[in-house]
């Protein structure tokens, strides 16, 4: 209490009764896999697939790691923790079975820092893939009139010509050198050596360039020696901090998914045994966790009866923290300039993410169009997806006319109160929200004035959350009750340190199925006909 010993006027700050709960971000995803450099089985954060190259390297032959990222980023997906898994600390080891693919004609990746840089004015350059001789870059002037500071940039391998650009030193062009060697060369990469006021044209000039060092393996190897990991490896261990293990310390995260299990079983590294040992590892860390939700790859290859059967017989997966999505989809492959097939749980990842800011978590993550799929391994019909749907198969599907398509949005739950996925993830947010919105009542006198308050702020935020439509009902009493009083903290459970608060909530449902009924009437009579 503060001291009044002298007359005079006194102002003093006050905590307010009110405070307010925030919700908590429901968008960042984990991913779990192989790579070809990077941290070794150390979630490391990555918003943008800029950092993801920088990290753990490009699109790399045979894996789906890469692949998976990019369509998470692609779909609307902010923010990743990747786990590598697999290799040796800081690069791989052991045989390689191919090599890493170059990042050529991606819109947004950033090459590899592969080689020395050779100094261009305010510019570097860096060769990323070796030619049949030595590399070299010329700058000569452009053809016809134009700004001082456009400029054509050759490179040559050895005495010929390969690659030609005409381009701009000023970075607000459409021709800006960066960006158009990155998106159209495959043999160098340019980067700023200046701040973007002091860019210029360089001089004409040839400039020689290092050789690119040789390819990391594509297949990392285990840290005893071992090619390719096993079940083991993914599931990690918490007090070592790997594979899932490691993900436990990572509150933020809301789903998981292993793109590159499926490459293993493909290569025939593992089972559907292992798959299934892998997969239940994933679900039980969303379990135990409570606050994410594993997305599952279906194995490849698999036809409308294959995937009912294994859903069924192999993979009789039941709960409410997963939701598995079929079949594969297509995207271009840079590493071939083909397209290639892919596991969705990336993509859908993406979606996720892109619905929970476009719309809000509380509603279901389908009708949405999957970014950067071309097509899709297998087209689904209306009747196979009706045999699907209620086990659990969330179908994705190309409608003509409007694209590709998550078209499913249930888990893998038997229980009807958690059949939908938005449901599952809604609830998540609020616990999670709750949950750090109300530390500040720990320590607090427990008597009717903080019940008061915990109830006062509760009901604040479940109102904001039925205005923004996330709640059933058409007056905030039918959506939701906060009960805090003597009855749910008698004198006993007060001894005991203890203040419980009730909570009841009406989520909404998705419109899985619209019905419209439609009759015929008298014109002019207003009645049905009989």
């Amino acid at each position: 209490m503060p001291s009044y010993l002298s007359p005079g006027v006194y102002v003093e700050e006050v905590a307010s009764g009110s405070r307010p709960i925030e919700g908590v971000g429901t968008s960042v995803a984990a991913f779990v896999g192989l790579a070809p450099t990077g941290p070794l089985n150390e979630p490391t954060l990555v918003t943008n697939w800029t950092q993801f190259v920088a990290a753990f390297g490009a699109f790399t032959d045979g894996y789906y790691l890469a692949h998976s990222v990019y369509g998470f980023f692609n779909n609307g997906g902010s923010a990743a923790y990747v786990v590598r898994v697999g290799g040796v600390e800081g690069g791989a080891a052991g045989e390689a079975s191919g090599t890493p693919a170059e990042v050529t004609g991606a819109p947004a990746p950033a090459a590899l820092p592969t080689g020395t840089p050779a100094q261009l004015g305010t510019f570097t350059v860096t060769a990323v893939a070796a030619g049949s001789g030595p590399l070299s870059v010329e700058v000569s002037d452009p053809e016809g009139d134009g700004p001082a500071e456009r400029f054509r940039l050759t490179v040559k391998d050895g005495d010929r010509p390969v690659e030609t650009f005409d381009v701009s030193a000023k970075k607000s062009s459409r021709t800006y050198v960066v960006t158009q060697v990155k998106e159209r060369s495959k043999l160098i990469t340019v980067q700023e050596a200046a701040p973007a006021a002091q860019l210029a044209r360089p001089d004409n000039q040839t400039v020689a360039l290092a050789a690119p060092p040789a390819p990391a393996p594509a297949v990392p190897a285990t840290a005893d020696g071992a090619v390719r990991p096993g079940p083991a490896e993914y599931v990690g261990d918490s007090a070592d901090r790997t594979g899932f293990g490691g993900l436990e310390a990572v509150d933020e995260i809301s789903m998981v998914a292993v793109p590159d299990l499926m490459a293993a079983y493909q290569r025939g590294d593992i089972d559907l045994e292992a798959v299934k040992a892998v997969q239940l590892g994933l679900i039980a860390h969303c379990e135990l966790m409570g606050d994410r939700v594993a997305v599952i790859d279906p194995p490849p290859g698999l036809n409308a009866r294959d995937i009912r059967v294994w859903r069924q017989e192999t993979a009789g997966y039941d709960s409410k923290y997963a939701a598995l999505y079929y079949p594969w989809i297509k995207v271009f492959d840079p590493a071939s300039g083909q397209s290639r097939t892919v596991p969705p749980s990336g993509h859908i990842a993406g979606v996720w993410a892109r619905n929970d800011f476009e719309r809000g978590v509380h509603k279901a993550p389908a009708n949405e169009v999957v970014r950067g799929a071309v097509d899709l391994e297998l087209q689904i019909t209306r009747g196979e997806q009706d045999l699907l749907n209620p086990i659990g198969v969330n179908c994705i599907r190309a409608f003509p006319g409007r694209g590709i398509r998550v078209w499913g949005a249930r888990t893998l739950a038997s229980d009807p109160a958690w059949r939908y996925l938005n449901v599952r993830r809604y609830f998540n947010y609020l616990e999670e929200s709750i949950l750090i919105g109300t530390q500040w009542v720990v320590f607090e006198p427990n008597d009717h004035q903080l019940w008061a308050r915990i109830r006062r702020n509760v009901s604040a935020f479940l109102v904001n959350e039925w205005r923004s439509g996330a709640l059933f009902g058409s007056r905030p009493e039918e959506a939701f009750y906060v009960k805090c009083d003597e009855e749910t903290n008698p004198p006993e459970s007060v001894d005991l340190g203890r203040v419980v608060c009730e909570i009841g909530i009406a989520p909404v449902k998705p419109a899985e199925f619209v019905i419209f009924r439609l009759a015929q009437f008298s014109s002019g009579s207003g009645e049905l006909e009989e």
